[in-house]
């Protein structure tokens, strides 16, 4: 796999409690809460978090998270941290919580 296969169990293990599926995207996975994606592992080992336009200025205060880009254009509302941001249960657990509750509010596409 392109992806961080310990990366992935730490986020499942996060995700035991939810209702929640893994699709290969990107060259990496990406974790769906009802169809819609709260997080990703990219294939360079970096986390992807889908937290809403509005929470990213705010998430960047974080020196392991920087503004998600797709090629040269920056992506509304998401935001990648770097694997120094998310070494520890702790830390990974407030982005994919992050992703978690954002994901909570889009409307379901299954």
């Amino acid at each position: 796999m392109a992806y961080d296969e310990e990366l992935a169990h730490r986020i499942r293990e996060l995700l035991a409690d939810e209702d929640h599926s893994e699709m290969p995207m990107f060259g990496g996975l990406a974790f769906m809460l009802a169809g819609n994606m709260a997080v990703a592992i990219s294939s360079r080992g970096r986390l992807m978090v889908r937290i809403g336009a509005d929470a990213v200025e705010g998430a960047l205060s974080d020196p392991a998270a920087s503004q998600m880009q797709m090629g040269v254009r920056p992506m509304r509302g998401w935001v990648i941290v770097d694997p120094v941001g998310v070494s520890t249960k702790r830390n990974l657990g407030k982005w994919v919580g992050r992703g978690v509750r954002f994901a909570r509010t889009l409307p379901s596409k299954g």
